[in-house]
């Protein structure tokens, strides 16, 4: 049982490689590079003001340790996982950081977006994760979403979360995306043992500052 476990939390600890910074490698302008390189100095400088008990190391981009039910899931995680889609996107980072509790991780995406987009971005986005409903199923995995009422962060947010099992295991999945100005950053909040929304909120305000 300890070795499933130990399987199960290092899928949800899972991390792929660097995201994406806009349209494409070859694609990118001067402004796209300067932006990328912004938001890696933010998720670094941001890491220290994050709750106590994770670490301020960042890790490479979140990887889902499930596949989405349905498409409005999907852009909504991709997202998180440093993949959002890529209209009027300037450049994004992401990370992921350890926590101390039983399988818990938090993984930022951060995306700058052109001048007064970043708001029909975020309601796009609100929208995908209200109709996303059920995370995954399957044998031993049930997971589904619900909205999590949080006080507003930023210049305007959104929240959901879902409890259920994952390969046989509880587990628990906050997400929160919120908007600053022409940047939107999305914040993955997971764990084995539950997660509290107080920290998840905490989370995403040490990005936010």
């Amino acid at each position: 049982m300890i070795r499933g476990l130990c399987g199960v939390m290092a899928c949800a600890a899972a991390v792929a490689g660097c995201a994406s910074a806009g349209p494409g490698a070859g694609g990118q302008t001067r402004e796209n590079r300067e932006d990328k390189v912004r938001l890696r100095t933010t998720l670094q400088r941001q890491a220290p003001s994050l709750p106590d008990g994770f670490s301020d190391k960042p890790l490479p981009a979140w990887r889902p340790p499930f596949t989405p039910d349905s498409r409005a899931c999907r852009i909504v995680l991709q997202t998180a996982a440093g993949h959002a889609p890529p209209r009027a996107l300037k450049a994004q980072a992401a990370a992921t950081y350890q926590g101390d509790l039983l399988g818990e991780l938090v993984a930022v995406n951060i995306v700058a977006y052109e001048p007064g987009q970043a708001g029909w971005r975020l309601r796009e986005l609100g929208k995908s994760l209200r109709e996303c409903t059920r995370l995954a199923a399957g044998p031993g995995t049930r997971l589904r979403m619900r909205p999590l009422h949080m006080e507003r962060l930023g210049d305007d947010s959104v929240a959901a979360s879902a409890r259920g099992r994952l390969n046989g295991y509880p587990y628990a999945f906050n997400l929160v995306l919120a908007r600053s100005g022409d940047t939107v950053v999305s914040v993955v909040h997971t764990g084995l043992a539950g997660v509290e929304a107080r920290r998840t909120r905490d989370l995403a305000l040490a990005f936010l500052q």
